[in-house]
């Protein structure tokens, strides 16, 4: 006779992909800041100090509060959160930038912007999928 366990929350599974991904971008940022020091542009400082505020950083922030959302980035306390529905909000963040910024980006920005959008809505879909049904 088998015992059944008792059904717990829906597991969330990370590949190690979006570790990378996300060690990546952190990495990227701090060349961003580097450069942005030796330009000698306002915001940027020591290190530690916020960098300049452009809209890559602002691209990058509304992916990283996804990623966070869908619980794919732990929390300095260890925890991850998780909330489909904010994770959904910051997504269209992503998407009012792209509408209201074409044809008006440099080749980084845009890049940026097309890289972030793709991420968001593939993590989006893929832990969406993962949850199943809600209700």
């Amino acid at each position: 006779m088998t015992e059944e366990k008792p059904k717990d929350e829906p597991k969330i599974y990370i590949d190690d992909d979006w570790k990378k991904q996300a060690k990546a971008e952190k990495e990227r940022l701090a060349d961003q800041e580097k450069q942005a020091a030796k330009e000698g542009r306002p915001g940027a400082g020591p290190p530690g100090t916020l960098p300049a505020p452009d809209l890559v950083t602002l691209i990058s922030s509304f992916l990283t509060q996804t990623l966070l959302a869908l619980g794919l980035i732990e929390l300095p306390n260890g925890r991850r959160t998780f909330n489909l529905d904010l994770a959904k909000f910051n997504v269209g963040l992503l998407e009012v930038i792209e509408a209201k910024t074409r044809g008006n980006l440099t080749a980084e920005e845009q890049e940026t912007l097309n890289q972030a959008l793709h991420q968001a809505r593939m993590a989006f879909v893929e832990v969406a999928t993962k949850q199943g049904p809600i209700g």
